[in-house]
């Protein structure tokens, strides 16, 4: 939609809108929301209980069987786990039944609520059409998916998390314990930290509300007349209008929010005092908490930088930093008068506005990184080690009739993101080439915790492969080494036909495809990955035969039929980063 210009033209187009919003389109979302809402919700409550409820036994029983059997966990922590876990596993599945219910009255509510007014943004052709279709069909598809998703966290993840724990540690490695004299130091900390901190958090909550009140109001007021941030859409200024009416609860949640985290301070006393071993870098930490929580709070409303109150140091590191000078910059005292009347700078910074849309949409979205990552499984990759052999029939139906399989699930993903990692250290990104057109930075990737946990190591592993600087040979030998070979020492390496022979990078590449291959382990527990990877295969097993590539198995080749005609593999094309596929190998459901 384009925003009307001028002050006048603004508020018409809002006045405008406020009937055709309210008469048809939340009547029409509501109406969709009510009819297809029970059946989604249904399908998501029940579906999503009787998984984990069916699966509770067994999860309950290999819980207690892998903690006693690992050897990464202390005898007196095993002892502290074995009386305490009975509380948590028992709330399952209650806590199953009563989140089931709510997520899935919430997405059979909001979804097609969301989608009918989503029917009518910029660039929908047949707005009409949407406006009555979308929410419907697609929402109970997306019901199933949920219920998917959350079986194969239940088969796959929770198992996959206890087979980490009860492998064999290695030999620099040491077991996670408790000592039992730190304890009374940590519990009389945390016995006088808790009240100590809830106070004085609550207080400072309390004293900055008005503040939050009063600047929330002064940010939304400045969108709505500049028609940024939540009100650039014209579909989504009812809901913003919305939220100045109700902002008064936001700051009531915040600081409801504030008290019970102040709890968390509390508890984290108790453990610094563990961990330094110390009673007084405990308490230390008591009186940090409330200067890092008012601090905090000031850069959150943009007021005075630093905090007022006392910050002792909490970690006898720090200290010890001090001392030595080690440390001297960061704590030396600047030059300047006013700054060392004041405590502070000057200057203070202005309100920042809301970023707008198009700030927005610069940023990645995650199921962008996901879609280069599985074409490049299969498209870029994928394809090339079938012909060459290194993928065979027998992996992809192992895959696809157990689910399992090693070379598929782990080194795979390994070679494509160590490809990548080649290819962005050969052309020196700042970040990662994940595409010709396309380069990921800390300035553009998702801002997810998944994300953040996933992108920022492989940054660093970029790095050490601009030192290692690979050759084209080397490249090609990697493909093959990967995917055949073990990368567990040097000698796993031998009569490779690896050109290079200095030991130290030999060494390091091993370290390094043994990093990815845990960060893809890792990944591969991520809801929605094993679905879609299941779809990738599936697909590249289907094309490879009707190529003839391959002479599939026909029991797993009428399977695979099968799935695309009741639509496990979708008919609907999926959009990458570096441009769409017209291939049957993308005719996948992807989202």
């Amino acid at each position: 939609m384009q925003v009307p210009v001028g002050f006048l033209g603004k508020l018409w187009s809002f006045v405008s809108f406020l009937p055709f919003f309210i008469l048809l389109l939340l009547l029409l979302g509501s109406v969709k929301a009510v009819l297809i809402g029970p059946v989604a919700a249904g399908i998501v409550f029940f579906g999503n209980s009787a998984v984990i409820i069916g699966l509770w036994p067994a999860h309950f029983i290999w819980t207690y069987y892998c903690v006693l059997k690992t050897e990464r966990i202390g005898l007196v922590l095993k002892i502290f786990i074995g009386i305490l876990l009975p509380l948590p596993l028992l709330l399952l599945p209650v806590l199953a039944i009563v989140g089931s219910l709510l997520s899935g009255v919430g997405y059979g509510v909001f979804v097609p609520l969301m989608a009918t007014f989503e029917a009518v943004g910029e660039g929908v052709t047949d707005k009409l059409v949407h406006c009555f279709m979308d929410g419907t069909a697609s929402t109970i598809a997306g019901a199933c998916t949920v219920v998917r998703d959350v079986m194969d966290f239940c088969f796959h993840s929770y198992f996959s998390f206890m087979d980490d724990l009860i492998e064999t540690m290695g030999e620099d490695e040491t077991p996670f314990d408790i000592k039992l004299s730190y304890l009374p130091r940590s519990a009389l900390v945390a016995f006088v930290a808790v009240p100590v901190d809830v106070l004085m958090i609550s207080a400072v909550a309390l004293w900055k509300s008005p503040c939050m009140l009063l600047k929330g109001w002064q940010r939304l007021c400045e969108d709505l007349v500049g028609r940024e941030g939540p009100f650039l859409e014209t579909v989504c200024v009812p809901f913003a209008g919305l939220a100045i009416i109700l902002w008064p609860l936001a700051v009531i949640g915040g600081i409801i929010a504030s008290f019970f985290s102040s709890f968390l301070f509390g508890f984290r006393a108790g453990l610094i005092a563990y961990q330094e071993a110390s009673f007084k870098m405990g308490l230390a930490y008591m009186i940090s908490a409330v200067a890092i929580f008012d601090e905090y709070t000031n850069d959150l409303l943009y007021l005075r930088e630093g905090s007022c109150l006392p910050r002792p140091k909490y970690r006898k590191a720090d200290i010890q930093k001090c001392e030595t000078g080690q440390n001297k910059e960061r704590y030396n005292i600047t030059a300047d008068p006013a700054v060392r009347q004041h405590g502070h700078h000057k200057h203070r910074r202005a309100l920042q506005r809301s970023k707008t849309f198009m700030q927005t949409i610069q940023r990645l979205r995650p199921i962008q990184i996901w879609d280069w990552f599985f074409r490049s499984c299969s498209e870029l990759n994928g394809r090339i080690l079938l012909s060459e052999g290194l993928i065979t029939a027998e992996d992809m139906e192992e895959y696809i009739t157990k689910g399992k399989g090693k070379k598929l699930s782990i080194k795979l993903p390994a070679w494509c993101v160590l490809q990548c990692l080649i290819r962005s250290a050969k052309s020196d990104s700042n970040g990662l080439l994940i595409s010709d057109n396309v380069e990921v930075t800390n300035f553009n990737w998702p801002k997810d915790k998944v994300f953040d946990w996933m992108l920022g190591p492989l940054v660093v592993i970029k790095e050490q492969m601009k030192k290692l600087d690979i050759n084209e040979d080397e490249e090609m030998c990697l493909r093959k080494l990967i995917m055949t070979n073990k990368n567990e020492k040097p000698s796993d390496w031998d009569d490779s036909g690896f050109p290079s022979d200095d030991s130290i990078k030999r060494g390091q590449l091993q370290a390094i495809i043994r990093r990815l291959q845990g960060i893809v382990a890792n990944m591969s527990r991520v809801p929605s990955f094993r679905r879609r990877f299941i779809n990738l295969v599936r697909a590249l097993y289907l094309e490879a035969i009707e190529a003839g590539a391959i002479d599939g198995s026909r029991d797993v080749k009428r399977r695979v039929k099968a799935d695309v005609a009741s639509g496990k593999i979708g008919e609907e094309g999926t959009s990458d980063v570096a441009g769409s596929s017209n291939d049957t190998l993308w005719n996948i459901d992807m989202v």
